[in-house]
């Protein structure tokens, strides 16, 4: 492969003639044996960025990575792509283990996935000792971090096991979500000497971020999940508690759904992924167990059922939708008492037990400070994406303009006065209850908890009773996003004063919040969200949408017959280019966007033959508007 070029790689195994943004500078850094650090947004093409350099480096490139289902996935994209790669992790019996580490030390693998504990065996650090290994490619990276949101022990290994081999590889390690302190440690655990550290921008602009209060977040789920009923989807939730429950609701309704948490067998667990993975079912509910290292790329919707414990997490499970580029939602449906199940869930969660006391209060008080920035975000008026791009580190330019919040009309109203009244109340109250409590009090309730702590005995008592309740939390939420108030970090999570929420008695200064007119429609029980507007199969006319449904027949055959994903023989956009350029024969088939030289000759023949068949060699006009405007200047990434 030595003769063959970075730009033949690509276009051979993956079909495409140009890279995407970053993806170049890192390769090209890597072939000149250098260290390199990429954080990049899930769909950015990471593994490109290591997968096409290890086809031409000299040895081996062992890809480290956390999870058995990740590596499954990579190495099946892999050989469907023509390239020949192979896994080692404990899925694998101890003969199978041997013969794979046989085949690669005699050159049958250029490419070599690995989980981190298996670093630590005497047999495999024999085998990478015996070899050649050119690279050592490091994915998700964050893992090494104890102050990153998902710390795994066993990436330590990797620092002694690079140590171990004799002459020291190239590293590269990937992410797709880092803060600042977080790719600092990944360079000094790691010990990457002076790396190429590229951020690509964590914007994804096919994803449509939205924050929804609804009354019901399982009818909502309902209606969204029937109003996308040929898409698929996955529905996140907090606990398995929740998973089952909105399983079951889904099920009820004649969806093709599926579940995924730590409590089902582990034989039930890969049934159910394989079910969602394979297409047989389009909508998975799960725990935060599922999902890294899988790489489905037609899932169109990612919706939230509770709220994630810090903005790494969300970003992460949201990117999950839309990695082939098309416009895809990022739904999460809010609640305030998901706050006290996350706060339950941090302070239950496994702690290293190698920390010190210190380093646990520490690693515990961001947990808390994460899980804060998470709640501002549920309740931020401003733009979506400039909120999530601004907290990891990126300038954005300005209001997105189609987020849920751009897409909301919302007037900026002085409640200065209101909030004296919020603060007058916390001082009745002697700042001993959290804010239901607080917002009730001030609306001059009547449940019985209230009438329990007796708080109509106090001044503030239903002095905000004009407002509603929503405007009354959106008011707090705003003093405490400016400084003024806090909650304490227990499971109680009372709410209290800080020393600035003085100037705003004082009249140094005022609260201005963006609240969404009297007039405007409140999210009900039957409220349906549009969210992106176009897919790119929207382009298809009428005629257009039924030819794309008869090649993914044809793809879902294919598929069948050969135990694969239908993504793995083809993405929905290879299908929709296909239709809207209709090729007649080799030459104009590998225009098609992501058809490449080794697909072409394992799937290209059949799918000609169909276009035929169903056009009797006649292109039609199955899209709408300019040829132009639809596919671009040429066969780009």
């Amino acid at each position: 492969m030595t003769s063959m070029t970075k730009y033949d790689i690509l276009q051979k195994y993956y079909g495409y003639y140009s890279f995407r943004e970053g993806q170049e500078v890192l390769i090209d850094q890597i072939l000149q044996g250098k260290d390199v650090l990429g954080i990049m947004p899930t769909g950015a093409g990471k593994s490109v960025c290591y997968q096409v350099p290890a086809l031409l480096l000299p040895g081996i490139t062992l890809v480290i990575s956390p999870l058995i289902s990740l590596m499954k996935d990579q190495v099946q994209s892999l050989n469907q792509a023509g390239v020949h790669a192979a896994y080692i992790n404990s899925s694998l019996s101890e003969n199978q283990i041997a013969k794979a580490l046989t085949l690669a030390g005699q050159g049958q693998y250029k490419i070599i996935y690995v989980a981190p504990e298996r670093l630590e065996t005497e047999r495999f650090l024999h085998f990478a000792q015996s070899v050649d290994i050119s690279m050592v490619a490091v994915d998700e990276a964050h893992c090494i971090s104890q102050w990153g949101q998902d710390f795994r022990p066993s990436y330590l290994n990797i620092v002694q096991f690079v140590r171990r081999l004799p002459k020291r590889p190239i590293l590269s390690a990937f992410t797709a979500t880092a803060t600042g302190e977080v790719k600092d440690d990944i360079i000094c655990v790691l010990g990457l000497d002076n790396p190429e550290t590229l951020v690509t921008g964590f914007d994804r602009q096919n994803l449509f971020f939205s924050v929804e209060h609804a009354k019901s977040r399982t009818r909502y789920l309902q209606h969204y999940v029937a109003d996308h009923d040929k898409e698929s989807g996955i529905i996140y939730c907090a606990t398995r508690k929740n998973v089952e429950k909105v399983y079951e609701t889904l099920l009820k309704e004649g969806i093709a759904v599926t579940k995924y948490h730590a409590g089902l067998t582990n034989e039930e667990r890969r049934q159910n992924q394989d079910d969602f993975i394979y297409d047989r079912k389009s909508v998975i509910v799960a725990t935060n167990a599922f999902g890294m290292g899988i790489d489905k790329s037609n899932v169109r919707y990612v919706l939230h059922y509770n709220m994630p414990q810090s903005m790494e997490n969300y970003y992460q499970e949201a990117g999950r939708a839309g990695r082939d580029g098309e416009p895809s939602d990022c739904v999460l449906l809010y609640s305030a008492q998901d706050i006290m199940i996350n706060r339950f869930l941090l302070e239950n969660k496994e702690v290293n037990p190698n920390f010190t006391e210190e380093e646990y209060r520490t690693i515990r008080e961001r947990d808390e400070k994460r899980l804060q920035t998470m709640n501002f975000y549920c309740n931020t008026k401003e733009c979506l994406r400039t909120y999530i791009l601004r907290y990891f580190g990126e300038e954005s330019r300005g209001a997105c303009g189609k987020c849920g919040n751009c897409q909301k009309h919302y007037v900026e109203k002085d409640m200065t006065s209101e909030a004296r009244q919020v603060i007058q109340c916390l001082d009745d109250l002697d700042e001993r209850y959290g804010i239901n409590v607080v917002v009730g009090t001030l609306l001059g309730g009547k449940s019985a908890k209230l009438r329990e702590y007796r708080v109509e005995r106090y001044p503030s008592y239903g002095t905000l009773h004009k407002f509603r309740e929503q405007e009354i939390k959106d008011l707090i939420g705003q003093m405490m996003q400016e400084g003024y108030l806090r909650q304490t970090q227990d499971k109680y999570a009372l709410l209290q004063t800080t020393g600035k929420a003085q100037d705003i008695m004082d009249g140094i200064c005022t609260v201005t919040v963006k609240m969404e007119p009297r007039s405007s429609r409140i999210i009900e029980e039957d409220d349906r969200i549009k969210g992106t507007g176009k897919r790119r199969s929207d382009i298809l006319n009428t005629r257009g949408l039924e030819f794309f449904d008869i090649l993914r027949g044809l793809r879902m055959s294919i598929a069948r017959e050969e135990s694969l994903p239908p993504y793995l023989v083809f993405s929905d956009k290879t299908l929709v280019d296909m239709c809207v350029r209709l090729p007649m024969n080799r030459e104009e088939m590998m225009e098609v966007n992501g058809m490449g030289a080794f697909k072409y000759e394992k799937y290209g023949g059949r799918f000609l033959e169909c276009i035929r068949e169903h056009t009797g060699g006649i292109r039609e006009k199955f899209y709408f508007g300019e040829l132009s405007e639809v596919l671009g200047k040429g066969k780009k990434r």
